[in-house]
């Protein structure tokens, strides 16, 4: 028996390293598990976000063509609104699961500013739709929609910690008349 209790303190010293190795391996797997998975749900938000500016991307692209045959954009591709028509309807048909994805994956800021740049859109369409020729107007709104473009990829910069990116404000030059 004495021999047993001279090999206990060893014995106890083997079960807490045992049992100390153990818990560590577990603590540094949930560790690593949590990293991944926060991860994953970044590169998800990531794919979300682009959708969805992509999404609306194509109905201001449109709007810019469409103003463009109405006088009041300098796009080079005019587009008479009933061409357009059945674009638009499916650039906002494609703009909905997008949405839908980013608010169940979005945070509320980029939630909000998305919001806040579809709304400018929506009043861009509409003006359209009422086929008015001010070009004044038309610059109004275009400055509103690159602003709230603006404030939504900042705000996804914030919530997916990205450096500040480019405004994406370049002065196009003016048509060229032919002579």
């Amino acid at each position: 028996m004495s021999a047993f209790i001279q090999q206990l303190p060893a014995l106890i010293g083997v079960v807490i390293g045992a049992l100390g190795s153990y818990l560590a391996i577990v603590r540094g797997e949930q560790v690593r598990f949590r990293r991944e998975q926060a991860t994953r749900w970044e590169e998800r938000r990531l794919a979300v976000y682009s959708d969805y500016a992509r999404s609306l991307k194509k109905a201001i692209t449109l709007t810019y063509r469409v103003a463009a045959h109405l006088g009041n954009d300098p796009h080079p591709h005019p587009l008479s609104p009933e061409e357009a028509a059945p674009l638009l309807a499916e650039a906002t048909v494609g703009r909905d699961p997008a949405g839908e994805a980013l608010l169940l994956l979005g945070t509320q800021e980029v939630v909000d500013k998305a919001r806040l740049w579809v709304l400018s859109v929506i009043d861009m369409e509409r003006f359209l739709s009422d086929r008015v020729h001010d070009p004044q107007a038309w610059q109004v709104l275009l400055d509103r929609q690159r602003a709230g473009r603006e404030e939504y990829y900042a705000a996804v910069r914030r919530d997916l910690a990205l450096p500040p990116g480019h405004s994406a404000r370049w002065e196009v030059p003016p048509p060229q008349v032919r002579a």
